[in-house]
């Protein structure tokens, strides 16, 4: 019988698989490694568009805190400019007040009283005057009374003194402003 030897066709065939599984790993490594840069690459892309969008609103909120800021200043100038309209609106509406307060106190003033001085803190109102006798005192604080525009007169002193043949007496009295509605509603 013959010899075959099988052995170097078996070698050979061993040595072809095993060129064909390296050629096979050898692709299988670089699909995995472009499959891997390529995922890295849009994730990397990815992050990058991402980092880009942070920055774009970043800046955005900056101009924005810029923004508020400025509005911050105009409503604090607003409100102060709010004020000094109230202050001057509350000047406006009680500019005629003090005519009326002194039309008031001449019509108020009996005959025989004179004022020294007047003077005013808010509504309240600090007359000092000189009067014939106590009964014209009397007589010109029933006036504030009945007034429209000035209302509680509060004697505080009086004392009584000698002037020449006669004698005087020297007042001090408290009085309160009344305001416009006030004095309108007492009208009615």
């Amino acid at each position: 019988m013959a010899r075959i030897n099988l052995l170097p066709w078996r070698d050979e065939l061993r040595k072809e698989r095993q060129t064909n599984f390296i050629i096979v790993l050898v692709i299988m490594l670089a699909i995995t490694g472009v499959v891997m840069g390529g995922v890295h690459a849009y994730y990397a892309d990815r992050i990058d568009y991402q980092n880009k969008r942070n920055a774009y609103l970043n800046k955005e909120i900056k101009k924005l805190d810029v923004q508020i800021a400025k509005i911050k200043t105009f409503e604090k100038e607003k409100t102060k400019l709010q004020a000094h309209l109230d202050i001057i609106q509350r000047l406006q509406s009680s500019r005629s007040e003090i005519v009326h307060l002194f039309d008031e106190m001449v019509r108020t003033l009996p005959e025989g009283v004179y004022l020294k001085s007047l003077s005013q803190r808010g509504n309240k109102l600090a007359l000092t005057g000189v009067a014939q006798s106590n009964a014209r005192v009397s007589s010109y604080m029933w006036n504030i009374e009945k007034s429209e525009w000035i209302s509680s007169p509060k004697l505080n002193v009086i004392s009584t003194s000698k002037k020449g043949r006669g004698r005087v007496s020297n007042f001090t009295l408290g009085a309160i402003q009344k305001h416009k509605k006030a004095a309108t509603e007492n009208k009615k």
